[in-house]
C-alpha cells in the first residue's frame, strides 16, 4: 500500500463513519428493509396533481372537454399508484407487525388513498377561490391565467390544500415531506396541520411561516415576511416539550396583515376585519375591526460630503 496517497486512508474513516451508525439517541440512519416514503415519488405525485387541479395549464397542452375525461383517468391512475406506495411505506415503518409485506398495511394505504382522491372536487372548489382571492386582492394581476401560472401562492396553497386533508386522514410523514417541498420551491412555510378558510391570499409571499395549529378564518391577505408561530414551548416536570397544545395564533375573517409582521402564541387571537401593520410583534389578542401599527421611526437625513475632485 501507497502510504504517500492519502487516499489509503479511506478504508480507516470508513470504519469511523459505520461505527457511527450504532444505537444512539438520535438515528441519522434508517437501515430496516422496509422502505421511507421517496421524495422523488413525492415530488411526481404533486405535479401529476397539479395537472388534475389545473388542466391545461400544466402538463398535457391542447385538452378540451372531449379529451378531459380521458387525461384525468390516466392521470388518477398515477397518482393512486403512487399514494399507495408512498402511503404504505410511511404506514409500514410504524407498523408491529413482521411480515416483508403487510397486507393489513396495503388495505389501509388503498383505503387511504381513494379517500384523498375523493376530495379533488372540494380541493378544485378551494382553489378557485383562492385564485379568485388572489386576482381581487393584487391590482397588478392582468387575469386568472397569470395568477395560476405565476403566483408562487398559488402553488403553495394548493400543496398545503392537498397535504392538510392528508394530515386530516392520519397519514404519516407524506404531508410534512409535500409541503417542505412547497417551502423550497416558494419560500412559503405553511404547516399542513394549519386550519385555513375560503379565499385566502399571500401576497409575494416569500418568508411568509403559519404553524401547524394556526387558524385562519375567510378572505384573510397576508404580505411576504409575516410569521403566525408560537410564543413559548410549554414543558413537563421532565424537561421535555409538551406536544400537541395551541401554540399558534388565530385570525378571524377578513384580516390584512403587511408585511414582517410578527404573531404569537396560541391564545392570541386577531378580530375579524382587523388590520395589522408592517413589522408589528404582537403577542396579545386585538379586537375586531382595529388598526394596529408601529409609531413611526425617527428618519435622520445627513448629506453626505461632496465628492473629492482629483
Amino acid at each position: 500500500m501507497d502510504n504517500s496517497n492519502p487516499k489509503h486512508q479511506l478504508p480507516l474513516i470508513t470504519d469511523r463513519i459505520v461505527a457511527t451508525y450504532g444505537p444512539i439517541d438520535v438515528p441519522l440512519q434508517h437501515l430496516e428493509t422496509n422502505l421511507l416514503p421517496s421524495r422523488e415519488n413525492m415530488v411526481q405525485l404533486v405535479e401529476i396533481l397539479q395537472q388534475i387541479i389545473f388542466p391545461g395549464y400544466f402538463g398535457k397542452k391542447g385538452l378540451d372537454y372531449h379529451s378531459i375525461k380521458y387525461h384525468v383517468g390516466d392521470c388518477l391512475e398515477s397518482v393512486y399508484e403512487l399514494l399507495v406506495s408512498e402511503i404504505y411505506r410511511g404506514i409500514r415503518h410504524g407498523c408491529k407487525l413482521n411480515e416483508n409485506e403487510c397486507s393489513h398495511c396495503e388495505e389501509i394505504a388503498a383505503s387511504q388513498a381513494i379517500s384523498f382522491l375523493a376530495k379533488i372536487p372540494d380541493l378544485r372548489h378551494a382553489l378557485a377561490n383562492d385564485v379568485k382571492a388572489a386576482y381581487d386582492g393584487d391590482p397588478a394581476s392582468k387575469g386568472y391565467d397569470e395568477v395560476i401560472f405565476s403566483y408562487p401562492c398559488i402553488f403553495a396553497i394548493m400543496v398545503y390544500r392537498m397535504a392538510h386533508e392528508l394530515h386530516k386522514q392520519g397519514i404519516p410523514l407524506l404531508p410534512r415531506m409535500i409541503t417542505e417541498f412547497a417551502h423550497s420551491k416558494t419560500g412559503i412555510d405553511i404547516h399542513p396541520g394549519a386550519q385555513i378558510g375560503q379565499f385566502f391570499f399571500i401576497d409575494h409571499g416569500t418568508g411568509v411561516v403559519i404553524g401547524e395549529t394556526t387558524v385562519i378564518g375567510q378572505n384573510v391577505k397576508l404580505y411576504q415576511g409575516v410569521t403566525l408561530g408560537a410564543l413559548s414551548f410549554p414543558k413537563d416536570d421532565t424537561g421535555k416539550l409538551i406536544r400537541g397544545l395551541k401554540r399558534h395564533p388565530t385570525i378571524e375573517d377578513d384580516v390584512v396583515i403587511y408585511a414582517g409582521a410578527t404573531i404569537l402564541g396560541g391564545d392570541t387571537i386577531i378580530g375579524r376585519g382587523s388590520v395589522i401593520g408592517g413589522n408589528v410583534w404582537l403577542t396579545r389578542s386585538v379586537p375586531p375591526r382595529t388598526k394596529v401599527l408601529i409609531s413611526d421611526p425617527q428618519l435622520i437625513m445627513d448629506p453626505l460630503p461632496k465628492p473629492v475632485i482629483a
